[in-house]
């Protein structure tokens, strides 16, 4: 059987600019020019990458769903929709989704069911009690599943801690498209006279979502720890999210007015990656490959990453690394990194992403680990 007799379906909850849901545009694009035949199916049709897709002239399929708890209706729009494309793989991207794929499985003809890992040591105390239930039955679920896909070591030891088939997991990394994060002089002249920057000061940044597991309130206090050592540093939160109130909060008593900027999230991450001289992923938990690292790597940009999920091994010898929730030792690494700036370390950190992260490498570990087509 040929790759073009061979029809996969990948289902998600949306197209929002995360980076799951980033990867599956790129596998999307990537399996579609090998010539499978893709189809992305939606719970809600909304999100930026949505012109991606749409861009790309792959097939989309919007199951509406009208809210948390629209279930009955949506599962059997789900089954009928999947019976209807008849795919020979469904591949299911985070818990939700993996959920909805294993219960409906049994009412669409025989099909290969592929789940998705993207976290890994997840503290659920930190979300309300639903967050915790769907994941309790996703564990039960698990082994519903023919095959797993974690994108991270991480994220598959955590997994089989909880009850996930050992035996059915198997890890491929993210994939950057470095034709797009990749070092661009004018794209950061452009974003940085529109963040008012001068060409001596050092920015620092996060692009990730406000959200508990993100760790943002550690990068405010070791922001707030260098600033008092060093007054030509600024530092920016790029993403929007549930945490965005208590930041601004702590950001004013900590006294970064002057100092600090919320931007707001982004469509064209590479304009503020480019901005940035170094890229901070300051997370406490729940990461499993995190893609702003390494699109940062890819444009050039050193990291300074807690020791959560792969982030180390993402970064390997061309960052810092250090534990999480210690602001202390963030700071100290940032300003390491700081006092070493330069066209080395910025070229070690995209040779890297490179040899190790492309996008085509994920989708032709994706397409091994699948067994499917030549």
């Amino acid at each position: 059987m040929g790759s073009n007799d061979i029809s996969i379906l990948l289902l998600v909850r949306s197209l929002e600019a995360g980076g799951a849901e980033r990867q599956l545009v790129e596998l999307a694009r990537g399996l579609q020019r090998r010539g499978y035949r893709v189809t992305v199916a939606t719970f809600y049709k909304k999100g930026p990458l949505l012109d991606d897709l749409e861009k790309a002239r792959v097939p989309l399929i919007d199951l509406r769903k009208g809210g948390r708890w629209d279930l009955a209706g949506f599962l059997v729009r789900t089954a009928l929709a999947i019976r209807k494309s008849r795919p020979a793989v469904i591949y299911s991207f985070l818990g939700g989704a993996n959920i909805i794929a294993s219960l409906v499985r049994w009412f669409v003809p025989p099909t290969k069911l592929v789940w998705s890992i993207r976290a890994s040591n997840m503290d659920l105390r930190r979300y309300d009690w639903l967050h915790g239930l769907a994941y309790w039955v996703e564990c039960r679920l698990s082994r519903t599943a023919d095959l797993i896909i974690s994108n991270s070591r991480a994220g598959r030891d955590f997994a089989v801690e909880h009850g996930f088939p050992e035996d059915r997991i198997h890890v491929v990394p993210n994939g950057v498209d470095t034709d797009r994060f990749k070092p661009d002089a004018d794209l950061r002249q452009r974003q940085r006279a529109a963040w008012g920057l001068s060409d001596e000061q050092i920015a620092v940044g996060v692009l990730a979502r406000l959200d508990p597991m993100k760790g943002h309130g550690m990068f405010l206090e070791a922001a707030a720890h260098i600033a008092r050592q060093r007054s030509d540093m600024r530092f920016f939160v790029v993403g929007a999210g549930s945490e965005e109130d208590r930041l601004q909060r702590l950001a004013a008593r900590l006294d970064l007015e002057r100092t600090m900027r919320f931007t707001g999230p982004s469509n064209t991450p590479e304009a503020p990656l480019n901005a940035l001289d170094i890229c901070c992923s300051p997370s406490e938990f729940g990461e499993g490959f995190s893609n702003s690292i390494a699109e940062a790597m890819a444009c050039g940009v050193p990291c300074a990453v807690t020791d959560v999920g792969d982030s180390a091994l993402i970064v390997g010898g061309t960052g810092e690394v250090v534990p999480p929730s210690d602001a202390q030792a963030l700071g100290q690494a940032i300003l390491r990194l700081a006092a070493k700036l330069g066209d080395n370390c910025r070229r070690e950190a995209r040779d890297r992403t490179i040899d190790h992260f492309s996008v085509r490498a994920m989708v032709e570990r994706t397409v091994a680990t699948l067994q499917i087509g030549n």
